[in-house]
């Protein structure tokens, strides 16, 4: 192997290991902010600007290594109406750095699986079904996005920095695309993980008390 291809080996083999990766760009005078989170097997990648917080677009789904590119069959793409891309060869920018912070206990891609009512019942929902509320977590990043894998449909979405130690879970968040006035806030929450289960309780943004299941996604 020679130099060239023993350094676009590792640069390529970083990207496929599964991180958060991060870089910038120069809009007509805007500074625009593209943040990737995948795993080994799902991507999921979000625009916004910072100042002031603005949410631009977002889209993820599995993906396939190939020999210098990963191929992605989306799920949601938030800007299908304009773009009509459901899958694409996705490449990695030269500047592109890698912004993760460390490998948490709830890292993982977890669906919304149901609530837990007042009195300590479960009303759990089919995670089968292709109207889906996804929370990806990866190295001290989230994003929740809820989308419809037989439409295309895409609801919405929020993201930023969290952090999960001792029952206690926080999410700061960057980016909200139903109101960017959102960004910004910090919500804390209590957490605790049964086997492939996640019981996550708190008050939401909106300031509203929920106690929420949430579930591993498994590929089939």
């Amino acid at each position: 192997m020679n130099y060239k291809a023993y350094i676009f080996f590792l640069f390529f083999f970083q990207y496929t290991f599964g991180q958060v990766y991060q870089w910038n760009t120069n809009e007509d005078g805007n500074i625009i902010t593209y943040k990737v989170q995948m795993d080994s097997e799902y991507l999921v990648e979000t625009v916004y600007e910072n100042n002031p917080p603005k949410f631009l677009r977002t889209r993820g789904g599995f993906y396939e290594k190939k020999a210098d590119y990963l191929m992605v069959k989306f799920e949601f793409n938030s800007n299908f109406i304009n773009d009509s891309i459901a899958d694409l060869k996705y490449v990695f920018p030269d500047k592109a750095q890698i912004i993760s912070i460390s490998k948490l206990e709830l890292d993982g891609k977890w669906l919304m699986a149901g609530r837990v009512g007042s009195d300590g019942s479960e009303k759990r929902r089919d995670t089968s079904r292709s109207r889906k509320t996804l929370k990806f977590l990866v190295d001290g990043y989230f994003q929740w996005t809820a989308f419809n894998t037989d439409t295309f449909q895409f609801y919405g979405c929020g993201g930023g920095k969290y952090s999960a130690n001792d029952g206690e879970y926080k999410e700061s968040i960057v980016y909200f695309s139903r109101d960017n006035s959102r960004s910004g806030q910090t919500l804390t929450f209590k957490y605790e993980k049964k086997e492939n289960d996640w019981y996550h309780s708190g008050l939401s943004s909106k300031g509203k008390p929920l106690h929420e299941i949430w579930t591993l996604r498994i590929k089939k």
